[in-house]
């Protein structure tokens, strides 16, 4: 792929998040529909107040709230632990059934892209609760690579050409024989996953120049097949597209 249509690429996804956005007033709050759906197909939506010289974004509880009446209980102490390490994975803090940050002016667009990529994560549950699946999927496959020795990091984040960070579920040490590896856990590819994870590694090869990197991304396939025309976009940006099922090709890929 050449730089210029990386860019222009990346310019097209900007444009598109832009048409994407409306602003209605409600009250004390300016509420923002974004172009991102929840799993009711439904817009995703975030709520911003003033507080003195803080803006306070939330979702005002519709996340934890909706996944709650999905059938999955977040209460008990490894859902609750793995809740948590999500929020924490985007600096987004839970207040009861709240989801929020508080921001500045200044750094408003980078606190908004990380509340709307841990709602969207979170929303990510809601198949765990759909298929009542007894451990969360990127446990798992954490666990899969302890048990094969592949050494990793969790929960890395990259900087984009954007301005704006990347969080990515695992990534892998360079070595002599392969450049730097992340990889994405993806627990249902819809195409709004495909989107923002082609858009971030996108943004963070734009920002590393010839520096190589390679994206994976680690789909769980046990319950339906993804979609053909969402692995397509993934490959479109060079991202190599794993299947849970077939999780030992994974390993040659991954190891050291």
């Amino acid at each position: 792929m050449l730089l210029a249509e990386a860019k222009r690429l990346v310019r097209d996804y900007g444009a598109w998040l832009n048409e994407g956005f409306d602003v209605e007033l409600e009250g004390d709050y300016a509420v923002i529909s974004t172009p991102f759906l929840d799993p009711h197909n439904d817009e995703i939506e975030l709520y911003v107040r003033k507080e003195g010289d803080s803006l306070v974004l939330t979702d005002r509880g519709s996340t934890l709230s909706d996944l709650e009446s999905s059938g999955l209980d977040v209460s008990t102490e490894k859902r609750k632990a793995h809740l948590q390490e999500i929020l924490n994975g985007f600096g987004v803090a839970a207040q009861g059934e709240e989801l929020l940050v508080r921001t500045t002016e200044k750094d408003f667009p980078q606190r908004k892209h990380n509340l709307l990529q841990a709602m969207l994560a979170v929303h990510d549950l809601y198949l765990t609760a759909q298929t009542h699946v007894q451990q969360f999927f990127t446990e798992d496959v954490a666990l899969f690579f302890k048990t094969n020795d592949v050494p990793f990091f969790r929960d890395f984040k990259l900087s984009g050409r954007s301005g704006f960070d990347h969080h990515f579920d695992f990534a892998f040490p360079t070595t002599k024989e392969k450049p730097q590896r992340i990889l994405l856990t993806i627990n249902a590819l819809t195409r709004d996953r495909a989107t923002s994870t082609a858009f971030a590694v996108s943004d963070v090869r734009l920002a590393r120049g010839p520096e190589t990197l390679q994206a994976f991304a680690l789909i769980n396939d046990q319950e339906s097949a993804p979609v053909s025309d969402y692995l397509d976009a993934l490959r479109n940006y060079a991202i190599t597209a794993l299947r849970w099922s077939r999780r030992d090709e994974a390993l040659v890929a991954l190891q050291s």
